[in-house]
């Protein structure tokens, strides 16, 4: 995906440039998304809610299938001159359209707009993934997450545990106590590109470990990748030596079962993912499913940091009127409002993304209890470490989705082909600083704003 995105990018650029005002009805705006199924229906909601608020706009939405299509089509209309006024693109695809340049920045839109946003409402760890060096937002943050683990609070009782582990080390020892209980499926775990995330990025960030050098890449585009160096290694030793044990167990599509699917159903007992799959464990998990979320626990000895927000973010695209480029504002200051954020964190399990929402929520005793309890833990785990001038603010690495592929089939060689942990991992990061070089030249030049 981001090898034909690279491959465009100049063809996007000046798709910018070309492109003149929307000959479409200046009320009109499109806004191209990539969430499906139940998700999608709960974006479409939000749309429906803003067309019914006021009468100057209709923002028309459309699920692109997936985020990878959504940018991908979102390319190919921009090429063609017929580009949607706003976008979804996903954290992975953050520095690749902010290299474009083919975006008009939401700081500046909505100032021109004549909207006074106080962006530093936004959570610093969400702040920091979008912002420049500068701070100042280059995108709205949208629907934003960070991973937890879930467990299942009766099979816990049946080792005698009432809590989460919250070390690796207890970890591991709740596995053998679950197995030996009985239990087929302690952890259940997949090591696909789209679970890189919790898995891989996530264990690094609240270990305060680096993916990358140049503190991930914001400091420049010579970064290097050294998730092959730290701690990761021997937590992918550990995960393998549970694997090996029956202790955790990969389900996916192809075995038929997700891992969340498997959890809400009863099958595996712990699983870590994100919390915007809270709702969805929720509205499926079997009748008297007792289960809870902690924060991802880290090993011994370990000073937790906060770990970073995933999701997406919206940008609006360069080359449409100003009729349009009112209505998104419009639209961008209506998803802000705190009533907002209630309603789409109440259907989705995403996070209120700015203080005065996140407190509006508390006041309304949003977290007090089920099914929404537990999910103001990803506000803790986001903020779990205050943002200093050497923290890491997130990942800002062009090709981010082939890297996470590369460190993927590093974990297929590990697992299903028994290949040594140390040298696949290194492997994976060699293919994956070809990626950086590649995309290094692309932009060869050009600084990171």
């Amino acid at each position: 995906m981001h090898a034909k995105f690279l491959g465009a990018a100049g063809m996007f650029a000046i798709a910018a440039m070309l492109a003149g005002p929307a000959m479409a009805d200046k009320t009109k705006i499109d806004f191209w998304f990539g969430n499906t199924g139940d998700i999608a229906k709960r974006v479409q909601e939000q749309c429906d809610r803003f067309n019914q608020s006021q009468s100057d706009y209709e923002v028309v939405c459309t699920s692109q299938g997936s985020y990878d299509a959504s940018l991908q089509n979102t390319i190919a209309a921009f090429r063609a001159g017929k580009q949607p006024t706003i976008a979804q693109v996903s954290d992975a695809g953050t520095l690749d359209i902010m290299l474009s340049g083919a975006f008009y920045p939401a700081n500046k839109l909505m100032k021109d707009m004549g909207y006074d946003v106080d962006w530093n409402d936004y959570f610093s760890g969400i702040k920091s993934y979008y912002a420049t060096s500068k701070g100042d937002m280059y995108s709205f943050p949208f629907n934003s997450s960070t991973p937890l683990l879930y467990w299942n609070k009766d099979a816990f009782a049946k080792i005698g545990k009432d809590q989460a582990p919250a070390t690796w080390e207890e970890a591991a020892e709740d596995f053998k106590a679950l197995k030996a209980a009985g239990y087929t499926c302690p952890l259940g775990f997949n090591i696909s590109r789209d679970e890189i995330w919790q898995y891989g990025e996530q264990f690094m960030a609240v270990h305060g470990e680096p993916i990358a050098t140049k503190r991930n890449g914001y400091d420049g585009l010579d970064a290097e990748l050294i998730f092959n160096k730290g701690k990761w290694v021997q937590y992918i030793k550990d995960l393998k030596g549970w694997y090996d044990n029956g202790e955790a167990v990969l389900k996916s599509k192809e075995t038929g079962q997700t891992f969340v699917e498997a959890f809400a159903a009863g099958d595996c007992q712990v699983i870590l993912t994100s919390v915007g799959d809270h709702g969805n464990v929720g509205r499926t998990a079997k009748p008297g499913l007792n289960w809870g979320v902690a924060m991802l626990p880290v090993y011994a000895g370990t000073e937790r940091k906060h770990s970073f927000v995933g999701g997406a973010s919206l940008w609006v695209l360069a080359g449409k009127s100003d009729a349009e480029y009112k209505g998104a504002a419009a639209f961008f200051n209506f998803i802000a409002k705190p009533e907002e954020a209630l309603t789409w964190s109440t259907v989705t399990g995403y996070i209120p993304v700015r203080n005065s929402g996140y407190d509006y929520l508390v006041k309304q005793g949003f977290y007090d209890k089920a099914p929404y309890a537990g999910r103001e833990l990803a506000i803790k785990s986001l903020t779990a470490s205050p943002a200093t001038a050497d923290s890491l603010p997130g990942i800002r690495l062009g090709g981010l989705l082939q890297i996470r592929q590369e460190m993927a089939n590093g974990l297929q060689a590990i697992f299903i082909n028994n290949a040594d942990v140390q040298t696949s991992l290194d492997e994976a990061a060699a293919r994956g600083n070809q990626i950086l070089r590649r995309f290094e030249q692309t932009y060869k030049g050009k600084q990171l704003p």
